[in-house]
Formats: C-alpha cells, sequence, structure tokens
C-alpha cells in the first residue's frame, strides 16, 4: 500500500508512521517540516494547507491508496486537503475525537448525537473542540462519500505524548509517597495507547475498510483504581492513593482533567464509550503495564533531554498535592 500521512512528526503521527513502515507499506508525509529526518525510509513533503491552494502544491499529479489525516481541527482546513487529494486517494482516513458527542451523560455510541457549532464560522479550537471535530468529519464524509473513514479516539496516551494527560501517572506513582487520587476508584476510564491506534487505523485502510469508528480502550471495564494499582505494580512504586472526594477537590481548586488526569467528573459518558464496533473491526490492545512502563521509560528520557517541564502542563503540582493533603487528613481527623 502506497500511504500518505497528514502530519507525520507529531505524537500520533509518529506512531502512525511507524506502523505502516512495520507493515512494509510505502510512506509519504506531508507538514510544514518543522522537524525533519525522523523516518530515513519515509519520503516527506512540504506545505501547508492553511495558504489554500498554493499550500498543498506539492500533492499535485500525485497518487497514494490511502490518506491518514492525523492534524486536522478546522473544518476550512480539511476541505482544502480533502479537496485537493479527492482524486488522488481512495480513501481519506480522519483522526477525530470521542469529544465529538452532544451529551455524556451516557456512554456514547457511533449513533450517538454530535455537538454542533453554535458559530458556524468559529475556528475557535480550545471552545468548540468537539463541534469543530465534528463539522471536520462531515466534511470528509461530504468530499468521500463512501470513502471516507472517521476515527473517533478517546484519550490519546504513550511514549511522545507531549500533553502530560496520561503521563502523568506513571511519572507521579513512580515518585512514591502519598498519592492525591480524584473522587471514587469505582470510577470508569478509558484511553487508548497511540501504539494500538495506530497499528489498528493503518490496517483499516489496507483492508479499504470505511465508516465511523469509535476508538479508545480497554477492552473489558476499567476503574480508577485498578488502573492506578496495576500503574504501581507495573513500576513497583512505593506509594498509597488517599482518595479525596470531588466536593474537597473543588474546594481547593483542583482542576479535573488537567490536574487529575482522567478525573472527569461532569462527563461520566466520556469514560464510558462503547467501543463494540472497534472490535469487530479488530482493535487489539497493548497491556495496561506496558503501556504504563514504556510511557514512563519514555518519560525520564525526555527529562534528561529537556527537563520536567517538556512532559506538559497536566498534572497536580507537587507542592498544591502537598496542601491539599494536608488539609484533607485535617479534615478528617
Amino acid at each position: 500500500m502506497n500511504l500518505l500521512i497528514l502530519g507525520g512528526t507529531k505524537f500520533l503521527g509518529r506512531h502512525v508512521v511507524d506502523a505502516a513502515l512495520a507493515a512494509n507499506h510505502r510512506v509519504t508525509i506531508f507538514n510544514r517540516g518543522t522537524r525533519t529526518g525522523l523516518f530515513a525510509e519515509v519520503e516527506e513533503l512540504r506545505g501547508d494547507r492553511s495558504q489554500g491552494t498554493d499550500g498543498l502544491s506539492a500533492l499535485r499529479g500525485r497518487q497514494w491508496d490511502a490518506v491518514i489525516d492525523t492534524c486536522g481541527y478546522v473544518p476550512r482546513l480539511v476541505r482544502a486537503s480533502a479537496e485537493a487529494l479527492r482524486d488522488s486517494v481512495g480513501r481519506y482516513a480522519f483522526v477525530s475525537s470521542i469529544s465529538v458527542y452532544a451529551d455524556f451523560s451516557e456512554g456514547p455510541d457511533e449513533t450517538s448525537p454530535v455537538a454542533a457549532l453554535t458559530d458556524p464560522g468559529s475556528e475557535d479550537v480550545p471552545r468548540d473542540y468537539g463541534a469543530l471535530k465534528a463539522a471536520c468529519e462531515r466534511v470528509v464524509i461530504e468530499t468521500f462519500g463512501e470513502r471516507a473513514l472517521n476515527i473517533r479516539p478517546g484519550l490519546i496516551v504513550g511514549p511522545f505524548d507531549p500533553t502530560g494527560r496520561f503521563t502523568y501517572w506513571p511519572v507521579r506513582i513512580a515518585r512514591g509517597g502519598e498519592v492525591v487520587a480524584p473522587a471514587d476508584p469505582a470510577a470508569d476510564v478509558q484511553f487508548i495507547d497511540a501504539r494500538d491506534l495506530a497499528r489498528w487505523m493503518v490496517a483499516l485502510v489496507a483492508r479499504n475498510v470505511g465508516g465511523v469508528f469509535n476508538a479508545t480502550g480497554p477492552a473489558q471495564r476499567l476503574r480508577f483504581g485498578a488502573f492506578l494499582d496495576t500503574a504501581a505494580r507495573a513500576l513497583d512504586a512505593r506509594c498509597r492513593f488517599t482518595w479525596v472526594s470531588a466536593g474537597f477537590l473543588r474546594d481547593q481548586g483542583v482542576q479535573p482533567w488537567t490536574e487529575l488526569p482522567l478525573w472527569a467528573e461532569d462527563a461520566p459518558g466520556l469514560a464510558r464509550a462503547s467501543i463494540a464496533r472497534a472490535l469487530d473491526a479488530g482493535l487489539a490492545f497493548t497491556a495496561l503495564e506496558k503501556t504504563v512502563t514504556d510511557t514512563y521509560a519514555w518519560a525520564q528520557a525526555q527529562v534528561r533531554a529537556g527537563g520536567s517541564e517538556s512532559l506538559g502542563a497536566a498534572g497536580l503540582d507537587s507542592e498544591k498535592e502537598s496542601r491539599v493533603l494536608a488539609a484533607w487528613m485535617h479534615r478528617v481527623r
């Protein structure tokens, strides 16, 4: 298979390239060229779809079996690449998000209603992320019809993640001591190892599969307490988890998801998405222990190379954690 990847040098894109090369596909990446030479076996094309037709000129006159768009957030830009590639690729695979759904009071499946932009012209990604991704999906379907493949991942985790939204937990657990854990050990958690997502997407386009798929994990229901306990065992960590109530955490100014990753207090359905369709289509998962230890090993190397700030902004500051723990212990005495 001759595969084009939009992106290819950042977190998920790097794993998609690795998966495609491991499957012996020919790979071309298209991006702005801010990072070069990461892959010796990959053709690199330079461009920027934000510059319209001129920014996509490197794609003209070329043919690929499929494209995987790993970096589309704004419908206008996705439309530019989709229209440029309409007659150049057999299938357009778009990496969307589980955040497209309009309601997370329950776990969504692929037929659940998606969010709509209140301002159709919005390109405010932080504010309208889910609705913008849903609009991008519609662009791909409008342009490619049955040749469209829209993948809706949950939180994507693992080595090279620049956000810290999962990495915080292995790093914090490995440090040991008393660890603030959010609210309820029985709460659901979902996420997907980027390597699993990448391998599966490459396999889907190789099999010429279309449609819409939620893509998160694991295959079986995972509770927050079991996740943290498994991570502690995998890292042979000497730590204790102190489960602090949601109300107390709010009173202490602790933010769900950003300061305590995977804690989605007001959106329980975000961690209960149905993945039955993806499982039927062959989605398989790395053992949780391996995801944890591989992420921690990468994080250690990253800190040595770029300092702790290179792990991303997510996570609870150690001084704030100490204050929260002290206040909680004082309260429950």
